[in-house]
C-alpha cells in the first residue's frame, strides 16, 4: 500500500450538506466556507465531488469525508435524485480516503451518493504491527465503526432523502475489516458489503446483509476470516478471487483494466441482490 500522505482539510459548507466544521480533532470553526466542489465527466455522465470536515462533538474528533454524487449533467429523474442509495467507503490503512474515486464513480453511476470517510488522522499513533491483529487492531475498527455511525446519524439529519433502507458499505484492507465489523454489530442498518481484500476480521455468516468479498492474488485471509464453501452456499455469501491482481492494485493506481475488473464485479453482485 502506498504512504499515508497526512491530509488537513479546510471545514468547509455544502450545498446539501451543512455540519459544523474543524480543522482538526481538537478545534473547531465556527464559521465555515463555501465547499469547493469539482464536476469530473465519466463515460456514464458526471459526478460532483467535494470534501467535508465533520466534527463528532460526542467523541471531539474530527471526522473528514469526500463526497461523490451525480453532477447537474446526470440524465437522472428529480425523483431519482431523491431516492439516492447510500455508499460508505472506507480506504485502507496509509492511504487516504480519496484514493478510490474509481470505485466512488462507478457507484455514483449506479444510483448511490458515496461518502469516503478518513479515518486515520495526523500525528494519531499507528497502528499496531506486531501481536494477534484481531485483538490488537480491533481498538481501530471499533473507532471505524463509530465514524461510521456518526456520518450515518449526520446524513439521516441533513440529507433524509438519500435511500437509507439500501445502505452499502465497502472498503479495501482494513477499510473492509472496519465494514466487516460494522455488519457484525448493526445488521439491520446494512443491505449489502463488499470487501476488497480484508484480512483479519472474520466476515459475518449471514444472507443480510449480503456479502461480497474480492480476493487478491498475493495475500491470504487469516483463519476463519472467509467462509468455507459450505458456509457460502448457506448464506449465499459471493467470493471473488482476482487473478494477477495484488492487494496493493486496490486503488486508483491501477491499470484501467484491473480497475474495471473490479467495478464490473461489484456491478455484477449490486443486481444480483
Amino acid at each position: 500500500m502506498k504512504p499515508y500522505m497526512p491530509i488537513r482539510i479546510a471545514a468547509v459548507l455544502s450545498l446539501t450538506l451543512l455540519v459544523n466544521s474543524c480543522a482538526d480533532s481538537s478545534q473547531k470553526t465556527g464559521h465555515p466556507t463555501p465547499a469547493p466542489q469539482q464536476v469530473t465527466e465519466t463515460a456514464k455522465g458526471e459526478v460532483k465531488s467535494y470534501q467535508l470536515a465533520l466534527f463528532d462533538e460526542a467523541r471531539n474528533r474530527a471526522v473528514p469525508v469526500a463526497i461523490y454524487e451525480p453532477g447537474s449533467g446526470a440524465k437522472r429523474s428529480p425523483e431519482k435524485r431523491r431516492k439516492l442509495k447510500l455508499a460508505l467507503l472506507n480506504h485502507g490503512y496509509g492511504n487516504p480516503n480519496t484514493s478510490y474515486k474509481f470505485v466512488a464513480y462507478n457507484l455514483v453511476a449506479q444510483g448511490y451518493f458515496v461518502v469516503s470517510i478518513q479515518h486515520e488522522l495526523p500525528k494519531e499513533a499507528p497502528m499496531p504491527t506486531t501481536g494477534n491483529p484481531q485483538q490488537v487492531r480491533r481498538p481501530y475498527w471499533e473507532r471505524g465503526v463509530q465514524n461510521m455511525l456518526f456520518v450515518l446519524q449526520t446524513l439521516k439529519k441533513t440529507n433524509p432523502e438519500l435511500d437509507f433502507k439500501s445502505l452499502l458499505l465497502i472498503g479495501h484492507s482494513n477499510g473492509g475489516d472496519m465494514a466487516a465489523l460494522f455488519a457484525q454489530k448493526y445488521p439491520k442498518l446494512v443491505r449489502d458489503v463488499v470487501t476488497l481484500d480484508n484480512r483479519r476480521m472474520p466476515l459475518p455468516r449471514t444472507r443480510r446483509p449480503h456479502i461480497l468479498t474480492i480476493r487478491s492474488s498475493d495475500q491470504v485471509a487469516d483463519d476463519g476470516v472467509l467462509p468455507t464453501a459450505a458456509e457460502q452456499k448457506k448464506f449465499d455469501i459471493q467470493i471473488v478471487k482476482m487473478e494477477n491482481m495484488t492487494h496493493n492494485d486496490i486503488w486508483d493506481g491501477a491499470t484501467d483494466e484491473k480497475k474495471q475488473e473490479i467495478n464490473q464485479a461489484i456491478n455484477n453482485f449490486l443486481k444480483t441482490k
